[in-house]
């Protein structure tokens, strides 16, 4: 079912519902942000350790779907990362709690143009970027989570969420993968300590290339050392071989332990 769906994307067709197993094996939660008048409520998936052991603290992903997989089921969020970590394969070699928010139909993680070459300043959290930062904060809490081991990732509307809540939060985050997505450059500096591994397609059509190479340009001049691989002849969808690579994203994410926490 993984592969069907990915073959589908590159075909550049709607996206397929994720499998019936994968939507069992997460759990369904909500998040409130704020109370009264003002109350919101933001879906979210949460993936635990098949078998959590007694004293174990265990990882956590944080992970932020594209603009296609926007809704209110709070199932199509949890497609392509999201299917594979809940495959048996996956779960038996990163056993991890994985959280999958649904950003609401017509909204953004954050507020910024996808299709600008140039990086405009987000400006503070909106409602999503601020209910995600808690749905993090509410796992933290209720579960055994290592709190070095907290890893950050999302493909294209979801890489500039990445890239923005990693400026905002650069003390967290153990690694850091955005996937075709844009940051701010003038704040790329407080990347420069930050475990970061960008994707981006050379040719991709929907956000530029020049929006991942602007931000590991800015980020090496202010002294870091960020990964970065671009795949040539690709197109938007340069997660499918990012995520899938048995040498990729996913086995060096989880080797990051962060020692500036």
């Amino acid at each position: 079912m993984y592969l069907l769906t990915l073959a589908i994307t590159a075909l550049g067709l709607a996206p397929m519902p994720p499998a019936d197993q994968t939507i069992q094996r997460y759990e369904s939660h909500e998040f409130v942000l704020g109370s009264g008048p003002a109350r919101q409520e933001f879906a979210y998936r949460l993936l635990k350790p098949e078998h959590l052991e007694p004293g174990k603290k265990y990882p956590v992903v944080l992970y932020l779907h594209g603009a296609g997989e926007r809704g209110t089921d709070n199932r199509l969020q949890l497609l392509y990362l999201p299917e594979l970590m809940a495959s048996d394969a996956y779960r038996a070699r990163y056993p991890c709690f994985l959280i999958a928010p649904q950003c609401p139909p017509g909204e953004k993680w954050v507020d910024v143009n996808w299709s600008d070459k140039q990086s405009s300043p987000a400006g503070e959290l909106n409602p999503q970027g601020r209910a995600v930062i808690g749905m993090l904060d509410e796992v933290e809490q209720k579960y055994p989570v290592d709190r070095q081991r907290e890893y950050l990732t999302g493909l294209s509307m979801g890489g500039y969420g990445t890239w923005a809540l990693a400026t905002m939060f650069p003390e967290r985050f153990a690694a850091v993968v955005p996937i075709c997505g844009g940051g701010d450059e003038q704040l790329a500096a407080r990347l420069k300590g930050v475990p970061i591994w960008a994707i981006h397609g050379a040719d991709d059509p929907a956000v530029p290339v020049e929006r991942s190479r602007k931000m590991i340009e800015a980020i090496r001049s202010a002294g870091g050392h960020p990964r970065y691989t671009e795949y040539p002849g690709v197109g938007h969808n340069s997660w499918t071989p990012a995520y899938t690579d048995p040498e990729g994203v996913v086995p060096w994410m989880f080797q990051q332990v962060n020692r500036r926490r």
